[in-house]
């Protein structure tokens, strides 16, 4: 069977190179990866729905006691990880930026699958995570398979990877803009129309695939009925500024969490630990359960009551300024209910949450405003929406993301001064102080992060093993000069020689330069040792630590054309500048076709 599969494959692929161009292949597969990720975003919410309204209506467990579900599913999730999917799951959305760095964007097929039962049992049993990471990571997965079977080079399966998180997005957003402002602004795609036709037809095919679906099902509901207005233009620059700071404490938070859970070295005491923290939680803030889409639709209603639900503080829910308390606690919990749930093992994304805190954050500030007794009156659903926008700008680093996404969801752009105003702030406040993203911190450590930067990216997208030559004679320190003459030199058609210990440990190099002048002495052959002509290296490049950025300053630095490699404490081989440059130069016209 899988012989006449392959046979069919090779078949449908000569057929397509023969009458179909790649660019007009790349457009079908745009349409296709947008309608294939639209399934998986429409699949994953579907079923986490399911989930909820099964526990919603009591069957599982009493509805007074539902805030120990989040460890049932947790524990649901940490057994599917154990014996089904086996590996330890990453970041969604980290998980994709370092795979088209330093993988040539493969994904592992599993990624497809275990995205769409791992987040809804989390999310479904009350996990405060959102959905939108764990779709586009499916997303990506279907797309980079698929490229992988049409033979579809690393370039177009770095875009049409791009193509399915726009269709995700597009299709739980029902945004097309914002999706295609997303994968340009997130995953770092140059803004051409090589780039742009593709993401357009994908994110339509997205969203086409969600109204089909769906319906005109939408997950905020909201008319806009007070427009900006210039006398409000001070409040939105200190909403800029409070988000700016929340973002700020929200990456902060997620950072902190996480470490404070590495001392716990088994899951089973990540997920009881983290089970009980966020039962706790839920327990004084009900809405914090799950995604959080029906708290902020209560808050743009003008229903706090409904937003907040049931709290032990339901008898001093008529003061409004314990109102605004408790949404503020939910402004500083939700990223740690987020963070304790990732850090549990949970398996969701951090966009949705960050909706959650910011609209919170917003409603906040508007109440203050209009219950200070300066005589100040502003829109608190405006406030609500453009503190979303805040935070995703903040948070994400993502300010055209966000303006768009705002502005899709209240179906104009009535508001688009406010949304730049604020989520500008926010962005270049938070980026004061944090140089980069949850997404992209760790990335940006191991020199992995793809940027805007031609230069950096083909850097980050090169492998050292690419350019590591490993056909130089070694010799010993004990060697003695004639040995070395007709064992090494003889047969090799390098000019430089490393020097290695019985631990295979490089102690020293030598070139050809350092012995010309006694190769034609017979007296030394046999009275000279190695170690009289051998010295250290200009510089010794790391092959666990360095990156390219940093073998580019070495060879900078040392002037040298030929660098030692060690791989565990050993020698491992040579780069040569030469070769450097020709793999960069190389790399960079497969990067800019």
């Amino acid at each position: 069977m899988p012989t006449k599969i392959n046979s069919l494959i090779k078949r449908a692929l000569k057929w397509r190179y023969k009458n179909i161009s790649h660019k007009t292949f790349v457009y079908i597969m745009s349409v296709f990866v947008g309608l294939l990720a639209g399934l998986a975003s429409v699949t994953l919410k579907n079923f986490t729905f399911f989930i909820e309204s099964i526990l919603s209506k009591g069957i599982l467990i009493s509805n007074n006691f539902y805030f120990i579900l989040p460890i049932l599913g947790l524990f649901l999730v940490f057994l599917y990880i154990k014996f089904v999917h086996k590996e330890k799951l990453q970041s969604a959305i980290s998980s994709i930026l370092f795979s088209l760095s330093k993988k040539k964007g493969i994904i592992a097929p599993k990624q497809i699958y275990t995205q769409l039962l791992a987040a809804p049992l989390t999310v479904g049993f009350g996990g405060s995570v959102g959905l939108l990471g764990p779709a586009v990571a499916s997303g990506a997965a279907i797309s980079s398979n698929l490229g992988r079977a049409f033979r579809i080079n690393a370039k177009t399966r770095s875009l049409l990877i791009a193509c399915a998180s726009a269709g995700a997005i597009s299709s739980i957003f029902q945004s097309p803009i914002a999706a295609i402002i997303f994968a340009v602004e997130v995953f770092s795609l140059d803004l051409t129309m090589l780039s742009v036709l593709p993401l357009l037809l994908a994110s339509i095919s997205g969203v086409l695939t969600s109204y089909f679906f769906m319906g005109n099902e939408v997950l905020f509901k909201f008319s806009l009925i007070q427009s900006f207005e210039i006398k409000d233009t001070l409040f939105y620059i200190l909403l800029g500024a409070g988000t700016a700071i929340a973002s700020v404490y929200f990456t902060r938070m997620y950072f902190g969490i996480i470490k404070l859970f590495e001392p716990l070295k088994s899951p089973k005491y990540k997920l009881l630990v983290g089970g009980i923290a966020i039962g706790i939680m839920l327990y004084f803030i009900p809405p914090l359960y799950g995604e959080g889409f029906g708290f902020i639709n209560n808050l743009l209603e003008g229903n706090h009551s409904a937003a907040l639900g049931q709290t032990p503080f339901d008898k001093y829910i008529s003061n409004i300024w314990v109102v605004i308390a408790l949404l503020f606690g939910i402004t500083i919990f939700k990223a740690v209910a987020m963070t304790t749930t990732l850090a549990a093992g949970g398996v969701g994304g951090i966009f949705i949450p960050t909706l959650v805190m910011g609209s919170a954050l917003g409603n906040v500030m508007a109440k203050v405003i209009n219950n200070s007794g300066l005589g100040f009156a502003v829109s608190e659903s405006n406030f609500t929406l453009i503190g979303m926008a805040g935070l995703i700008a903040g948070v994400l680093h993502a300010p055209l993301t966000s303006i768009f996404l705002i502005a899709e969801i209240t179906g104009g752009y009535e508001l688009f001064v406010p949304l730049m105003i604020t989520a500008s702030i926010s962005y270049l406040g938070k980026k004061q102080v944090m140089e980069h993203t949850i997404y992209t911190r760790e990335l940006a450590e191991q020199g992995a992060l793809l940027t805007h930067d031609k230069d950096e990216n083909v850097l980050n997208i090169m492998q050292l093993d690419d350019v590591i030559e490993q056909n130089f004679k070694v010799v010993t320190p004990n060697m003695l000069l004639g040995e070395m003459l007709h064992e090494s030199v003889s047969k090799s058609t390098r000019n430089i020689f490393p020097v290695v210990d019985e631990y295979k440990r490089l102690v020293g190099i030598i070139l050809l330069d350092d012995i010309r002048e006694f190769m034609f002495d017979l007296s030394l052959y046999k009275t000279t040792i190695v170690a009289a002509f051998m010295h250290d290296p200009p510089a010794i490049i790391e092959y666990e630590k360095h990156s390219m950025h940093k073998v580019m300053q070495l060879f900078q630095e040392s002037g040298a054309w030929n660098l030692p490699v060690i791989k565990n404490g050993m020698y491992y081989g040579f780069i040569s500048k030469s070769k450097l440059l020709t793999a960069y130069r190389k790399e960079l016209l497969n990067f800019t076709r």
